[in-house]
Formats: structure tokens, sequence, C-alpha cells
């Protein structure tokens, strides 16, 4: 693998896992479970997240070097407020329950702190070529989650996924998952599994240099 590969392939995992908005930075919260009441809803915004955020950091690297750093900031603003609302004009277009559902969230991601965060510490510093994996990692880390708790709280607030019936029908739906303490609730649920996973690579990690270490220690020893 060549070594702008490897670099695409990093930057594109540290928006997936290492640098997850929500798992990692816990950042852009508010709207995330706010929506999160179906699977249907999560994908929406985190699609329409990741098209802006991808648009924005590509015109924003590209022009970073003509935008006067005392007004970078209104400048930003008006670049993902444009990207913004094309994607909203897209959705009341052609997926107008979506767009209804979702209702005054998807024009909030004007002021999403993601979008602002990547734009302000990444792509006004880099080249398009390193700012379109950096977005998709981004965006799409975002996507996930954001499926992962719609699923878990439609399934067991409605027993359906995307509207399907999926639990059967003499299942007793369980209102607390549809509520925001229900979202707050599974959000935990998946900070305390990746906090999980990582404590156990950690001490894989540290096992297997302490292993390598005794190895190389007593071969030593034994040449001595």
């Amino acid at each position: 693998m060549s070594d702008g590969a490897k670099k695409f392939f990093r930057l594109f995992n540290n928006g997936i896992i290492r640098e997850n908005p929500l798992l990692m930075l816990m950042i852009g919260l508010c709207s995330s479970l706010a929506v999160t009441t179906s699977a249907a809803n999560g994908i929406g915004m985190g699609l329409s997240m990741t098209f802006v955020i991808l648009m924005s950091e590509i015109v924003i690297s590209i022009f970073r070097k003509l935008i006067p750093v005392s007004i970078r900031i209104p400048v930003f603003i008006i670049i993902i407020a444009a990207f913004t609302t094309v994607i909203d004009y897209v959705l009341k277009a052609f997926f107008p329950d979506l767009s209804s559902a979702m209702g005054v969230f998807i024009p909030l991601i004007v002021v999403n702190c993601i979008i602002m965060g990547r734009v302000e510490g990444f792509a006004s510093k880099q080249p398009p070529g390193d700012v379109i994996p950096d977005a998709l990692g981004m965006g799409l880390g975002y996507t996930w989650v954001l499926m992962g708790i719609a699923v878990i709280r439609e399934l067991l607030g409605a027993g359906t996924v995307l509207g399907f019936q999926v639990l059967p029908s003499s299942y007793q739906p369980i209102l607390f998952f549809v509520l925001p303490p229900g979202g707050f609730f599974v959000f935990a649920l998946f900070i305390s599994l990746n906090l999980f996973i990582k404590s156990k690579l950690k001490s894989q990690t540290e096992s297997s240099g302490e292993t390598a270490a005794a190895e190389i220690h007593s071969y030593h020893g034994g040449n001595a």
C-alpha cells in the first residue's frame, strides 16, 4: 500500500474510531440524541451531516489561503450555511416526511460544533487531498453511532426498525427509550462499551510488550 493510501485510511479511521465526534470527542450531542428516536431519522441526520461537513471542508480547504484570518469564522459559517440550505431543500423536496420528522435540527447543522471544529482546526490548514478522508471519516463516524443509538431506541421503544415490525406483536414497547432519558441511557451504554473495548485493547498491547521485553531479556541473558 502506498504512503498516500496509508495516509488516506489513517485520516479516515480517525473519525470512524479514534476521534469519533460522539464517542471520543463527545460534541454535537444535543441534536444527536434528539433525532435518534427512529433509525430513519438517525440515517437521515447522519448522511446530511456527512454531506455538509464534506462539502464545507473541501471548499474551505481550497480557498484557505484567500480567506482573511480576521473574518474566517463568519466566512466559515456562510459556507456551512450554504450547504446546510442545500440539504434542507433536498430533504423537503424528495423526503418530506423525513424532513418534517427532523424538524429544526437540519437547519441547526449550521451551528453544529462538529463541523465548525473540523473546518477551523483541520480544513483551514490542510490541502483538499487530506480533508476529504477527514470529512468522510468524521461524517460516517457520526452516522454509524447515530444509527446504532436509533436502532436500539426504535427497537425497544416501538418494536420496529425503519418502520418494519421486528419484535413479536405481543411485545410491549418500552416508552422510556423514545423519551430523552432513553437517549442518554443508550448513549451511555455506547460510551461504556467503547471504554471497555479500549481498556481491553490497551491491556493486550501492554501484555504483548511485556512478553516481548521478557523474551529479549531472556535471549540476551542466555547469550551472556
